[in-house]
């Protein structure tokens, strides 16, 4: 009787566990059952848990980051050297833009100077310019005979202006003193000739003085150097702009690329099974 007990235990128990059909032809020894029921004992298939996550990385913010930083979205998506050639690049044109801005202000006050270092044998005098036109287009314009004051302060600037609106064949009406326009003028327009120290043109303002000559290349090299400042400026907006291209492009591959999963696998310990989470990585190169 014990034994036939602890058999329909052991029955019970393998039914429960393998949940498989257990052999019937028993003898009633509890030793050889045990055997046979161990014999025809099948192992229950393990079921696994998988979760699959991505770790993706996101294409809007990566544009965004390299947008304000050029090579950051890169380097948030693991694009190193693309972060490393695009960061390097933005360095080196703000270097340029800020060196050739500041090459073109000295250049700028290199000529201002020149013009404005008036002596009788220097600069650029709109005093001479107004007797000129005294002179040689018959007007009046009142000029301040003291000469401690500067050029500029000995001149009524209005009146100036209205003498030169009635003149004809004068386009342009002299700016005011330490306007950028009024360094362009002297410089540009021929009808500002005569108040060049070393004009000798006469009636004809036309004629080109060596100062006019020297102070136009003056500017002229102002301006080269503003040009190449002003190019590298619109090369940071592309390198933005560009670079933000290819931080999207870079996250969009490098989630194609990375497949990220976790499973919970189920391992048989005895008669029960236990889950253990597992990680599996797979990047495709």
């Amino acid at each position: 009787m014990k034994n036939l007990t602890l058999l329909a235990i052991v029955i019970f128990s393998f039914y429960v566990f393998a949940q498989e059909e257990v052999v019937t032809n028993l003898t009633g020894n509890l030793k050889y059952d045990s055997k046979t029921l161990m014999s025809n004992y099948k192992e229950e298939n393990k079921v696994n848990l998988s979760i699959v996550s991505q770790s993706k990385k996101s294409p809007l913010l990566a544009g965004l980051m390299s947008l304000i930083l050029p090579g950051a979205g890169e380097f948030y998506t693991g694009s190193y050297i693309n972060s490393a050639i695009f960061l390097a690049l933005e360095a080196g044109l703000i270097a340029v833009a800020v060196i050739y801005e500041n090459k073109g202000d000295a250049k700028t006050k290199e000529f201002e100077n020149y013009a404005d270092n008036v002596t009788e044998n220097s600069g650029w005098s709109v005093v001479r310019y107004a007797q000129w036109i005294n002179q040689h287009k018959g007007k009046n314009i009142q000029i301040n005979p003291n000469p401690n004051l500067k050029p500029w302060e000995r001149v009524n600037w209005n009146e100036l202006n209205a003498v030169e609106r009635e003149i004809p064949g004068f386009s342009h009406t002299l700016a005011r003193h330490g306007e950028q326009q009024y360094y362009e003028m002297i410089g540009k327009y021929h009808q500002f000739s005569p108040g060049w120290w070393d004009f000798r043109g006469g009636s004809n303002n036309f004629e080109i003085s060596p100062s006019y000559a020297y102070y136009s290349g003056l500017r002229g090299e102002a301006n080269d150097l503003y040009n190449i400042s002003t190019k590298a400026i619109v090369g940071i907006y592309i390198n933005h702009f560009l670079s933000a291209l290819d931080a999207v492009w870079s996250a969009v591959s490098f989630n194609k690329n990375l497949n990220l999963q976790v499973r919970m696998d189920a391992v048989q310990i005895a008669d029960n099974y236990k889950t253990f989470p597992t990680l599996y990585l797979k990047y495709n190169f």
